[in-house]
This record gives C-alpha cells, structure tokens and sequence, in this order.
C-alpha cells in the first residue's frame, strides 16, 4: 500500500479487461486498440484528465511477468490516467474468466441456470485470480483513494482488499443483472459470495429490481446462517449494519456520454450500407445491434421478424433487417452454437422471402468502430432489442442519442434495465411472445411522425437528463466521495 501523498479525489477502477484490446503481430510488437462494451463506455470520459488508476487484464496471455514493451504500449494509450495490468495465465483464462466468470455466474445472473457448470476448479481459480487483482490494487493505491470494483467476474475482490487491511472506500457496481433468490440459491458458493459483497462500503445495481433481489437473497441466505443483514428495499440508497460497518446499497442505471455522441452523430452521414434503398420512399431500416450472447434474445428478434414479413406481405421491400453481431466468447460451446443458429435462421428467411433485388435481413457477422455504429444509428427508423435478460442495454441510449431529426422509433424489451427508464415512449415487447413483437414492428412502421417524435424528444431528454457523469455523481454521492 503506497501511503505517500494520497490524494482524495483520486479513483482507482478495478475490471477485468483494461479500457484497450490488445494483441501480438506477427513480428512480435504490441497492437493496441479501443477496448468495446458498456463499461469501456462509460468509464472513458469518467478517467478522461482525472489522473485516476485503472487496473484490468490487457486481454492477452502471458505466463510470465509483464513485459516492458507491453506496459509502454498500453501506457501511452492511456488518456490522462494510468495503466496497471494483471496478466492470467491460459489456466486461469480457461477456469477464471471462461469458467466460473461466464460458464457460471453470467448465465446464473441471466436466470439460464442450465448453462451452468458448477465445477469445484472454476471457484478455485476464481478465488485465485479475484486476490490477484485485490493485490495489485494494493501495491498502486493510496491510502485516499476511492477503489471502484467492477462487475461479476470481482465480487471477492474486496474481501481479499479487507484481508489486507485496506482502509479506503470501496465501492462495488454490478453491470448485469442480480437474481432472486430461487435462482441465486442453486450457486454452491452462494454464502460467500454474498459475504463478499458485504466488504464493500456501497453497492451499484443497474436497477430497483436487482437492488430487491440482492436484499431477499440476505434475508434468505445469510439469515439461515445466523447472519442478521436486513436493509430497506424501496429506499433510493438503503444502508444495512453489517459486521460494525455500514453498507449503502443503491440503485444507479449506468449511462453514456450523451453530448459527446450527439456531437459525433452530426457529423456522421449516415451508413453507406444502410443507406441503399430498395422500392420506393417509405423504406424502413429496422436495427439489431448486439454483442453475441444468448441473453440477447438474437435467435427470437429474428424468428419475430419473419412472423412480421408471414403477416404483412404488402410490406415486403419495404423494412429491412440490419442485425449487427458483434463477436464474442467464440472459445464457449454455447456461443458457437448460439452463431450457428442465427446464421442457419437468417439463412432460412433471406431464402423464402428474399428476392433478386431486395435481402430481408442484412446481417453482418464483425465489430464496428463508432464513426460506423453511429452513422448506422442515424440511417436507421427503427431500434430493435429483444433481449431475455439484461442490466441495462446502452444501445438503446446509443440509438436515443444518435436519433438528431426525432424521427425514430425504439422497440425495447421489457427485460432489459433500460425499459425501467423508457417504458413511457419506447414500444416495450415480452420478446418470447414473437406473434407480439411481430406486431410491434408493425406498430414501430405504421407510427405516425407526431407521435414518433414526442416518444424520441421524451427518450432523448431521458438520456441526457441521465447521463454518464450522472451516474457517476450519483454513486460518488452514496459513497461520500467527493467528485
């Protein structure tokens, strides 16, 4: 623990990728690029001239230490804040990261608990790698510092934190969704996990359901061990005695940096792919945009789709489907086969109802950078997330942002933690009903302008009311940090 010169507004985030993606020419030199994903996106501009820490995995595996050149790269990559990497090894690639943290707890959080593996090594390297990260942040941080753990692939990271006797703030923020306790309960190691989570000095939840989710789970688990943990539930931020500590818990739906997009969405001259019109004026984009993963709900918004085309044939040529996957997990079988399907489907409808001059479904199989996914967003009427299951979905916000003219219509799941903010405007769809959200599509095309543009004027002041720094503010503010 360095104990010289602790400065109070100094942040040190903690996650398991560092905001960069990096790899290996062939001639051995250090390739960086812009890391991808909701925290990448709503950290960036919080780190931005802050001269805060980040400490992450750099997404590569490295038996050895780290090496010089590697450091040096990802350093001056680095806007403003510095760089602390934590190497793993292709063990703990395998057991850590694609064992316990994706082959348990995310499809265990995703309430798809016959995804998963409860394997004794998975939690063992889990335990292992959580300290490995608790150590690092521990020789970097000063005694001052605010340490800002992220997401469920860290839960122990703070226990181990307290192990050592740290005395900073420590804060917690949960990206994914929490369980209840039906579903949380079939985890073996769902007592210490919990624990875990109570060494923390404030808790994040993406939602006022999660928050609800995590309390029951207490009053189940810990009670029936002799544990007395007991908060309110409906509080904005709830505070719970525990162990001569109190611990806040609370509710902060994460954001984007909204006046930065919209900045970028003026610019932008909308996708030249999208653009390509087929028929007459009326044609209509309907967007997909989502990173491989089951939660998604890909498989159903497709067979949705072709439920839409079965029923209104006269608009045939008139809506096309532009669904963006962007890869991911591609080394976990239930990702491989999840590709398969969707390409086996999108294969099925381009082939029935396709013809010589128009694709039903457009689909691209690949990231994009964000000059692209904006001018996308801008050549698109209609916003489509399906999702089973998620914490929030910044797409949406994304889109919202992008949408400049107000013209664009927002289908939105009801499972996602965005409809908690956006129930009022958007066209909330239950995506396992595909009769139902085949009919939202229809709903989304046939909208008249008045209407479509009082729901995205509404989603959009939404948006920038609560945006990124908001959301910062707003956990800083429960953590009694200043910011």
């Amino acid at each position: 623990m360095n104990k010289k010169n602790p400065r109070e507004d100094h942040i040190v985030i903690v996650s398991n990728r560092l905001p960069f993606v990096l790899k290996k020419s062939e001639g051995g030199n250090i390739e960086v690029g812009k890391g991808t994903g909701g925290l990448v996106t709503a950290m960036a501009p919080v780190l931005k001239n802050r001269h805060g820490t980040w400490v992450g995995w750099p997404g590569y595996v490295q038996e050895s230490d780290t090496d010089e050149t590697m450091l040096s790269a990802i350093q001056s990559a680095a806007s403003g804040y510095s760089v602390k990497p934590v190497m793993l090894t292709t063990d703990e690639v395998k057991n850590y990261y694609e064992g316990f943290s994706n082959s348990i707890l995310w499809p265990l959080f995703h309430d798809s608990t016959d995804k998963c593996l409860f394997f004794p090594e998975y939690w063992k390297s889990y335990k292992e790698v959580n300290k490995k990260f608790a150590l690092t942040v521990y020789r970097n941080a000063d005694d001052l510092d605010f340490l800002w753990v992220h997401d469920y692939q860290l839960i122990l990271v703070g226990g181990y934190l307290r192990e050592m006797d740290i005395g900073n703030r420590i804060g917690f923020f949960l990206h994914i969704p929490f369980p209840p306790i039906d579903t949380f309960a079939r985890c073996p190691w769902r007592f210490e996990l919990l624990s875990a989570m109570l060494e923390y000095d404030v808790l994040g939840f993406q939602t006022i359901q999660d928050k609800r989710n995590f309390i029951g789970c207490l009053a189940s688990i810990l009670q029936h061990a002799g544990i007395d943990a007991k908060a309110e539930v409906d509080e904005a931020v709830s505070e719970l005695q525990f162990d001569g500590r109190t611990v806040r818990i609370g509710v902060f739906p994460i954001s984007i940096d909204y006046h930065e997009i919209i900045l970028e969405a003026d610019k932008s001259r909308g996708y030249k792919g999208a653009e390509e019109k087929c028929g007459d004026d009326r044609n209509v984009n309907l967007l997909g945009v989502d990173r491989l993963d089951y939660t998604k709900g890909i498989v159903e918004k497709l067979k949705a789709y072709q439920r839409f085309l079965t029923l209104f044939p006269k608009l045939h040529k008139k809506v096309h489907f532009i669904q963006l996957v962007v890869p991911s997990r591609g080394e976990i079988a239930a990702y491989v086969e999840l590709k398969l399907k969707i390409e086996q489907l999108v294969g099925e409808i381009n082939g029935i109802f396709g013809t010589a001059d128009w694709l039903p479904v457009r689909y691209m199989f690949r990231p994009l950078d964000s000059t692209e996914l904006i001018s996308l967003y801008r050549a698109s009427e209609i916003a489509f997330i399906g999702s089973l299951k998620d914490g929030m979905n910044l797409v949406a916000k994304e889109y919202c942002a992008c949408n400049i003219d107000e013209k664009g219509v927002l289908i939105l799941s009801e499972f996602a933690g965005a409809a908690q903010q956006f129930y009022q405007d958007a066209i909330l769809i239950n995506p396992h009903d595909i009769e139902g959200t085949a009919m939202a599509i229809y709903r989304a095309f046939t909208m008249p302008l008045e209407e479509r543009s009082l729901r995205m004027r509404n989603l959009r002041e939404n948006v920038k009311n609560r945006d990124v720094f908001w959301w910062l503010d707003s956990f800083f503010n429960a953590a009694i940090v200043k910011s």
